[in-house]
């Protein structure tokens, strides 16, 4: 579980040019997809993004609201998809699930600096959904040399 939490920080840190802000691209959210397989990696992706975000220009509003987001929406996936025996089928729903959740981040932006919602949801959305895509062929793939369930 510390490795997860420690990649998630790693990849964010390294492309945070694109991590943080009204439109990102944070990759290290593919990381999101291991709640698929094992829940307890509810807690390492959900630490990650809090550690993430001590980085972020919106310092530890972004650390709560963002900690708290991926905790809630890695809950449901959880339970959403525990059934779905298709993988693909179970790693889609999880893109639609978490780029939808993306409302979360728009909403604070919109509050604390006064982006404008529907913008902010439409980027933000539409990069997680294109970080869920590469990150869910990655997650694929390595879920087929390593057992992610243990």
């Amino acid at each position: 579980m510390a490795l997860v939490t420690a990649l998630y920080v790693t990849v964010t840190l390294v492309f945070s040019v694109i991590s943080f802000g009204a439109i990102q691209f944070r990759l290290a959210e593919m990381f999101n997809y291991l709640a698929v397989f094992n829940k307890r990696y509810i807690i390492a992706v959900t630490l990650g993004v809090m550690l993430a975000n001590l980085a972020s220009p919106l310092g530890m509003i972004d650390v709560i609201v963002g900690g708290l987001s991926t905790f809630c929406v890695l809950v449901l996936v959880y339970f959403v998809t525990r059934k779905i025996k298709n993988q693909f089928v179970k790693l889609a729903v999880t893109a639609l699930i978490c780029s939808f959740s993306m409302f979360t981040i728009a909403a604070q932006l919109t509050l604390l600096l006064g982006i404008p919602f529907w913008f902010s949801w439409l980027t933000i959305g539409l990069g997680e959904f294109v970080s869920m895509t590469i990150g869910g062929v990655l997650i694929h793939w390595i879920s087929k040399k390593i057992d992610l369930t243990k």
